[in-house]
């Protein structure tokens, strides 16, 4: 380049223009394009420049005068002057991007070339037959990137090959690639978290509003948020967490009490950085210590803490304390009267329990402690350790009892006090008494009466009020609790009436029901009372009975009144005709004591009438009644009813009976119908008369004659039979006398004819 002289613009035209024609002339010769042999440098612009152009080594040069010289180029200022003057342009010549930016350049030619190409550490082009290539890159991550556009001349240019150099200016950050910090004791900041960028950013580390140097070597107790602030292209403002990293640290003592099912509070912890990893061993298992602890998890405990810089292992030992558990072995029981039984008790927990009973305490019984179980000893069992025991297992945990029964066989449990008297059946406004409620025993906490009004143990029965109460010993014992006695007490008034009533008129028709009220006046206690019914003198039972109280429901639900009452009984009863004219009765009886009961107290009578339709009596007259002609037949008709019945009897008119009251005397056959008829009824009874003839007589002469005439035959021939049988010769002409009867002897027999022997 020359130094700037004024010039004209028409001075500075015609040198341009002269140096056109001197370049054609030369480009001419050389068979070249004059108007691209040697492109002008960029100061022609300015006015007053020097334009030195290079042809071959032979430099062309306008100078200040505006002539022209051509002269011979040394070697140092042809290959400048060659540079100067390479026929490529970039666009745009250079760059400034941020470091990732994307890139894009033209480089372009007017002259013919024999290739263009771009020579880069990245995104290169190979040589093209173009005049005009891109180099591109979409993101440039290279520091020392460079790039270059060259040029490939054709055998006849004015110019070798040729480079020219993209000038690229790269910016980066401030940039760094940390968002957290992990470092070791003593290490610094900047050694773990550098902040880079071009140019070189200003850095400054914070924690809290304290600054902190980026050579200042770092502690455990720094760690923690930092805030670094970087400023150069752009500005950082950014927190970062600090770690220090160091080896396990146990912070843990050597033994731990925790309480059952708890949330425990065990400061049982590791220190480190990276965070150690703990596991925790129980007889060489691996386990996890649970939030709320149990007796399972007491014991010995190894735990081990690792990272990767260190294993460090700590022994620990855990005591459960709990309370005492469910109570086992301590079951109901049940003992033969006279032998001998031991209750266990046993229970689990830490710190051991302490055992202590309650039950009735007798000189049978003793307590026997062994081996964390308690054993209760019952020497030949009687009534009096038939009950309750309860054993309590306590620690400082907590306590806790079981409550089983004890029930010796062939006794009878009864409330260990004793009434005097035991029963009292007072008549209303008789004498009055004293009733004690004492007790034998040492175990007693309490003796009193409930149920009447008394502040000591005797209390004294107000035989005009107190129909209401219910005495009761009460007795409080050790062991076996709340006992009581009731007093058999009963204060009894005997009724002022009894009285047996119709109800409502009944209908006395038979088949009907009939009610009949038996009314007692002001008796006490109801309880005690039976109502007792009498037909004649049979007693019946009632049937629907009910039993009305004054002041009680119609059901008598749950219903006891103990002071004098009206009472009604009532009966339901079929009527019959058994029930007429006879006599019903009803009865108040107390059941108090039954060695001494007291009188029925009866009702007068009630006679009731009953009205029934007649009933014939059939037994008497039957159905069907044959006649034998000649012979009249009775046909007698009886009915019972009440009102008496009338008898009448019904036949055709062609008979002619004779009637006599309820009798009808027939002697032809046909149908005669008895009626019996009252106010409640009639009733028929048909029979049917058949006639026979009488052959009696008849049979009776056949039978006569046959008889007579067998007769006859059988004499006939038994006095022939005889004759030749039975009867002999006698003589008598010297008889022979039987020797021991007298009798005559018949020819030698002895046979026994009765004869007198005359003297």
């Amino acid at each position: 380049m020359g130094t700037p002289h004024p010039r004209s613009p028409t001075t500075l035209s015609a040198l341009l223009n002269q140096m056109r024609r001197d370049v054609w002339d030369y480009s001419h010769r050389r068979n070249l394009n004059p108007l691209t042999s040697c492109p002008l440098m960029r100061s022609l612009v300015s006015e007053g420049v020097s334009v030195k152009c290079l042809f071959n080594n032979s430099r062309l040069t306008v100078g200040h005068d505006g002539r022209g010289r051509r002269e011979k180029a040394g070697r140092e200022e042809g290959e400048e002057e060659r540079s100067a003057c390479c026929p490529i342009e970039l666009t745009p010549p250079s760059v400034v991007l941020q470091y990732g930016d994307a890139v894009s350049v033209n480089c372009t030619t007017s002259e013919v070339h024999d290739g263009i190409g771009w020579e880069a550490s990245v995104g290169g082009k190979s040589v093209q037959m173009v005049n005009h290539l891109q180099w591109s890159v979409k993101k440039l991550t290279q520091w020392s990137v460079s790039a270059s556009c060259y040029i490939n001349p054709v055998d006849e240019s004015l110019w070798k090959q040729c480079t020219k150099k993209l000038e690229i200016v790269l910016y980066i950050g401030p940039d760094m690639q940390c968002s957290t910090v992990e470092l070791f004791e003593g290490e610094t900041l900047q050694s773990r978290c550098p902040v880079t960028g071009n140019p070189i950013p200003y850095v400054k580390w914070l924690k809290g509003n304290k600054e902190v140097h980026m050579n200042h070597s770092i502690s455990r107790e720094e760690a923690g948020m930092y805030t670094i602030i970087s400023k150069g292209n752009s500005d950082i403002n950014k927190s970062i967490q600090v770690h220090v990293m160091y080896g396990p640290e146990f912070n843990c003592s050597s033994k731990y009490i925790a309480i059952e099912y708890a949330p425990h509070n065990l400061t049982c912890t590791v220190e480190g950085y990276p965070k150690p990893k703990v596991i925790w061993y129980k007889d060489f298992n691996k386990v996890e210590l649970p939030e709320n602890l149990t007796r399972r998890d007491a014991g010995h405990y190894l735990i081990t803490a690792s990272n990767n810089l260190s294993n460090v292992s700590h022994r620990l030992e855990i005591v459960i304390t709990y309370p005492p558990s469910q109570i086992i072995e301590l079951e109901d029981s049940m003992v033969d009267v006279g032998n001998d039984l031991r209750l266990k008790c046993s229970s689990s927990s830490n710190p051991q329990p302490t055992y202590s009973w309650l039950y009735y305490r007798t000189a049978n019984v003793m307590e026997e402690n062994e081996d964390g179980v308690s054993s209760l000893i019952i020497r030949s069992a009687t009534a009096y350790n038939t009950g309750s025991y309860t054993c309590q297992a306590s620690n400082d945990r907590g306590n806790i009892s079981k409550t089983v029964r004890v029930t010796v066989k062939g006794t009878k449990q009864e409330c260990p006090v004793t009434i005097t008297p035991d029963r009292m059946v007072i008549p209303y406004q008789g004498k009055a008494m004293d009733v004690k409620c004492i007790t034998n025993s040492t175990n007693v906490k309490n003796l009193y009466w409930e149920g009447v009004e008394t502040d000591n143990t005797i209390w004294r029965v107000d035989t005009h009020n107190d129909w209401d109460l219910s005495p009761v010993c009460t007795a409080i014992f050790e062991g076996i609790g709340k006992c009581q006695k009731p007093l058999n007490f009963i204060l009894y008034k005997t009724p002022d009436s009894v009285s047996i009533r119709s109800v409502d008129n009944f209908s006395s028709l038979e088949g009907e029901k009939c009610q009949l009220q038996c009314d007692i006046i002001n008796v006490a206690p109801v309880r005690n009372l039976t109502v007792l019914w009498y037909h004649g003198n049979e007693t019946i039972k009632p049937v629907n009975g009910s039993l009305q109280v004054t002041g009680c429901p119609p059901d008598n639900t749950n219903c006891y009144i103990r002071t004098p009452v009206n009472v009604s009984s009532v009966i339901s009863i079929t009527l019959n005709r058994t029930h007429n004219k006879a006599e019903f009765r009803c009865g108040a009886q107390f059941n108090l004591e039954p060695e001494r009961p007291l009188p029925l107290y009866m009702s007068s009578p009630l006679n009731i009438t009953v009205y029934y339709k007649p009933v014939i009596n059939d037994t008497k007259l039957q159905k069907a009644v044959p006649v034998f002609r000649g012979y009249p037949e009775n046909l007698v008709c009886e009915a019972d009813g009440h009102p008496p019945p009338k008898i009448q009897w019904l036949y055709s008119s062609d008979k002619k009976p004779s009637v006599s009251g309820g009798t009808l005397i027939v002697s032809e056959p046909g149908l005669y119908s008895c009626n019996a008829t009252n106010e409640v009824g009639s009733v028929s009874h048909d029979v049917e008369v058949i006639l026979k003839e009488d052959y009696l007589p008849l049979i009776a002469g056949f039978v006569a004659v046959t008889v007579v005439v067998i007769s006859v035959i059988f004499l006939f021939i038994y006095s022939i039979y005889y004759k030749n049988t039975k009867m002999r010769r006698y003589s008598l002409k010297n008889p022979k006398l039987s020797t021991h009867n007298s009798n005559v002897a018949h020819n030698g027999w002895d046979m026994q004819f009765p004869m007198t022997k005359l003297s």
